[in-house]
């Protein structure tokens, strides 16, 4: 079974993603993982050498790759914010579920996190208002969505799983 995990930062997309594929007994792929691997450094200096631009291009093709793989695959925030990699989910027949919280719960979660580029460039209320403007994007690219703030990952995971599970098979390939 496959599946797409979409959200912004902080959304439980990984740590959803393993517990989801450890539950299918699948495979379980991070895209910024495998951006890293790809590009033999991390995302924060992909950033920081290159910019986002470049880092968009790398996301896109290992994106590509990713799709063609078994298993799940947990995104980044801003992955489905892209044009191109939009039109891809949306042209892949895997499902995308979009994970959603609430502002507060969002900041909760990612203020401490200095590994996320973003955070550290923005202030609360930009973070907020990045958020905002990629709710629509993340809506149009979505199957399910499941809000997390009163989810435990493993009852998000479960949620899905049973979502996953009454889905027509063309969908579940």
């Amino acid at each position: 079974m496959r599946a797409i995990l979409i959200g912004f930062m902080g959304s439980g997309k990984t740590t959803v993603g393993r517990l989801l594929a450890a539950g299918l007994a699948t495979k379980h792929a991070d895209l910024d993982d495998l951006i890293v691997q790809r590009a033999g450094r991390s995302i924060t200096t992909i950033f920081a050498e290159q910019g986002e631009g470049y880092f968009r291009q790398l996301e896109h093709q290992t994106l590509l790759q990713a799709l063609e793989t078994p298993g799940i695959l947990s995104t980044g925030g801003g992955t489905p914010t892209i044009a191109m990699n939009a039109i891809s989910l949306k042209q892949s027949t895997v499902p995308v579920i979009w994970l959603t919280s609430s502002d507060q719960t969002t900041i909760n979660r990612v203020k401490n996190d200095t590994s996320r580029p973003l955070v550290n460039e923005l202030d609360t209320g930009a973070l907020i208002a990045l958020k905002q403007r990629r709710q629509a994007l993340y809506a149009a690219a979505a199957d399910l969505t499941i809000a997390t703030d009163q989810l435990t990952p493993q009852q998000i995971a479960r949620q899905i799983q049973q979502w996953l599970n009454q889905q027509p098979v063309a969908l579940q390939a």
